[in-house]
C-alpha cells in the first residue's frame, strides 16, 4: 500500500511538470512567432515603397514579397531577400537589408513582368524567383503549368548541364537531391504564407 500511495504522490507531480513544460513551450512558440511578424512588418514601408516604383501594386504585392522573405530569411540577416545571386552576385554578398529589398522588389517585378507577358499564374512566376526567367520559359514552351514535378523537371534540366554545380553538397539526404538547381517546392512554400501575411499588412496598415 505504501508503494501504491508513493506512485500516486509522484503521478500528480510528473502531470504538473508535463504542463508547466508545454505552458513554456506554447509561451516561446508564441514570442518566436512574434518576433519574426515584428522583423516582417518592419520592412513593409520599404517593400511598398520599392513595389511602387517597379509600378506594381503595393497593397495587392506586399503580402507576396513578404511571404517570399519569409521563405528567404524569416526577416533575419543583411540579405533579408536573398536577393545577391538574382543581381549577379555571390550569396549573401549584399550587406544591406535597403538594398536587398530594393533588388529583391525588382528581381519580382522582372519575372512578374515577364510571366505577364507570356500569360503563366503566380505561382509560375514565384517559382522563378527561385529559379530565375528561364523557368518561365520552360513552363511555356513546355505547354505545361507550375507544379512541383514541372519544376523538377526544369531543375533536372538545369543539373544535366552543370553536374558539377548543382550537386546538393552531395548530400543525398537533402529533400531536393537530385534536384539540386533551385528549390522544386519553392512556390508551394511561398503561396502558403501568403494568407498569413496579408493579415500582417492589414495588421501594420
Amino acid at each position: 500500500m505504501k508503494k501504491r500511495r508513493r506512485k500516486m504522490k509522484k503521478l500528480p507531480m510528473l502531470i504538473l511538470i508535463v504542463i508547466v513544460l508545454y505552458g513554456g513551450y506554447l509561451i516561446t512558440a508564441k514570442s518566436i512567432k512574434q518576433t519574426a511578424e515584428t522583423r516582417l512588418a518592419n520592412y513593409l514601408p520599404e517593400i511598398k515603397d520599392e513595389l511602387e516604383k517597379n509600378e506594381l501594386d503595393a497593397d495587392e504585392f506586399a503580402p507576396v514579397l513578404l511571404a517570399i522573405m519569409d521563405q528567404e530569411s524569416h526577416g533575419k540577416g543583411s540579405d533579408p531577400m536573398q536577393s545577391s545571386e538574382s543581381a549577379g552576385l555571390a550569396r549573401n554578398e549584399i550587406g544591406d537589408p535597403a538594398e536587398s529589398i530594393k533588388q529583391g522588389v525588382y528581381h519580382f517585378s522582372e519575372m512578374y513582368k515577364y510571366g505577364e507577358a507570356n500569360d503563366v499564374d503566380l505561382e509560375t512566376i514565384i517559382q522563378s524567383y527561385n529559379m530565375g526567367p528561364g523557368y518561365i520559359d520552360f513552363v511555356v514552351n513546355s505547354d505545361t503549368f507550375h507544379s512541383e514535378e514541372t519544376a523538377k523537371s526544369y531543375s533536372e534540366l538545369m543539373v544535366e548541364k552543370s553536374p558539377d554545380l548543382y550537386t546538393c553538397n552531395n548530400d543525398k539526404l537533402n529533400f531536393r537531391y537530385p534536384y539540386c538547381y533551385g528549390d522544386y517546392s519553392y512556390a508551394g512554400k511561398v503561396t502558403a504564407k501568403i494568407d498569413a501575411m496579408n493579415k500582417l499588412v492589414r495588421q501594420h496598415l
